[in-house]
């Protein structure tokens, strides 16, 4: 199982949320080349990054912190947030991210997920962020009547890379993750699924790992960040990333 570290980018910094709400963000770092550095050399191969102010306001703005990370991160990164085009897709791939991620996108415009899944064979994966089951976009500000597993479905054979489902309810909010409707999720399709949002110990990544069979990876943020979830212990106790 993969281990996935996230850096949340606001104003170019890193910080955490609680429930997606960007009133409640606590500042960790405001060097986010630095905190990647932090993550490489831990053991890290694979690091999350998300900009958030691009993700309400539809297009990448946290970009100098991208590339800082780009920069002094030696390891594959997956970037979500104010991707809606292809043009930033192909964007990104060029600079050096390893996968992107289609949340807001992949609901209101399919055909884009599809079209770069084609041109980007495994460099594409969907955020499906999900309230009470209904598919959530534009930053978490908007709850639609799409559920998660209908949306998953959607690209079954799009070639999709990985689906990271996240559980609104539990991100940030140290409470643990959703694993059995991640596993439901996992079981129901044929996409690699990575957890996302509630970890809150090292005993959230044991009971995940048993799982392991069906669930390919986990992201982490307010825990590692707390001292919660060591990212080198982490790292072994998942086994090699990949």
């Amino acid at each position: 199982m993969i281990f996935f570290p996230a850096i949340d980018l606001k104003d170019g910094q890193c910080v955490r949320l609680v429930r997606g709400d960007m009133e409640q963000a606590t500042v960790f770092n405001d060097d986010p080349g630095g905190q990647a550095g932090i993550f490489s050399a831990a053991g890290c191969q694979w690091l999350h990054v998300v900009d958030l102010n691009g993700a309400f306001e539809g297009q990448p703005v946290n970009g100098a912190a991208v590339e800082s990370i780009l920069v002094s991160a030696n390891m594959k990164i997956q970037l979500g947030g104010g991707i809606r085009n292809l043009e930033t897709v192909d964007y990104w791939l060029a600079k050096g991210i390893s996968r992107v991620i289609l949340g807001t996108a992949a609901l209101r415009d399919p055909d884009l997920v599809k079209e770069a899944c084609r041109l980007h064979p495994g460099c594409v994966a969907v955020g499906i962020d999900a309230w009470e089951g209904l598919v959530a976009v534009e930053g978490w500000a908007e709850v639609s009547e799409m559920k998660a597993l209908d949306l998953a479905l959607r690209f079954e054979d799009a070639g999709v890379a990985a689906i990271i489902y996240t559980d609104i309810g539990r991100d940030g909010a140290m409470e643990g993750p959703n694993i059995a409707a991640t596993v439901a999720l996992a079981k129901a399709v044929s996409t690699p699924v990575i957890a996302s949002g509630g970890v809150s110990s090292m005993g959230d990544l044991r009971k995940l790992k048993d799982e392991a069979a069906i669930i390919e990876g986990v992201i982490c943020g307010r825990s590692v960040y707390d001292g919660r979830v060591d990212p080198n212990a982490a790292v072994k106790l998942l086994g090699e990333a990949c």
